[in-house]
Parts: structure tokens; sequence; C-alpha cells
């Protein structure tokens, strides 16, 4: 290893064919400035062999966000979001929150209700 910061410290799977998800992309490069410029988005769609090489389930990785660190490790649901906004400033405080014991779960449970009504809306589910 020569010393250098790795290119991409985090590693974004989404799914691009989300309208709402591809606009929280934008939103998030948007207020990361250039400090988001070391997190590389990977479009899942119609990616599914490079997901299971990567050990990500490709129905999972419709239903959760992924994200893999600059170590190699995958990290899904509730702990990629947090990951990723904890990079921010701004959304530091509700990355902690988010953690919280009495919070996660119910934040869990809406989140995986509402990406399955999403879904199964779009006849993707």
């Amino acid at each position: 290893m020569d010393g250098k910061k790795p290119r991409h410290q985090l590693v974004v799977f989404y799914d691009g064919s989300c309208e709402g998800c591809v606009k929280d992309r934008a939103r998030y490069e948007r207020w990361a400035g250039d400090s988001g410029d070391d997190i590389y988005w990977f479009d899942i769609t119609g990616k599914e062999d490079v997901l299971l090489s990567l050990g990500i389930s490709p129905q999972r990785a419709l239903q959760e966000l992924h994200v893999q660190n600059a170590d190699g490790e995958i990290f899904s649901e509730l702990d990629a979001y947090i990951l990723l906004m904890k990079r921010l400033p701004r959304l530091r405080p509700l990355a902690w929150l988010m953690g919280l014991p009495l919070i996660r779960p119910c934040l869990s449970w809406l989140y995986r209700t509402w990406v399955r009504n999403r879904l199964e809306q779009q006849g993707r589910l």
C-alpha cells in the first residue's frame, strides 16, 4: 500500500429506477458539495451479477440501502443510512437520533413498510 487515501471512501448502492432515490442522491450530493467527492454512487439497476459477487442479494438491494466502506465492509438498511449521514455535519444529529434504541426499530419498520409499498405499487415486488 502506498499510504494514499482510496478515491472512494464509500460506495452507495442505490435504485436508479426509483425517482425518490434519485432525488435523495441529488439532495445528498448538493448538501455534501466537494466533501462528497469520495462517494461513488452505484446504480443497481440491471447489475444483479455485481451485487451477487459482493454478497448482496439483488432483492434485498431493492428493499434496503446498502453501502460499502473503504475496507470493503457492507452495511445495509439503517446502518447504511447512519454511515452515510454521519459524513455531513448537518445530518449527524439525525444519524445519532436514528441509532437510538427506541427509535431505531420503529424507523426500521417504517422504512421497510414504505419501501415494500413503493415496490408493490411499481410492480417490482
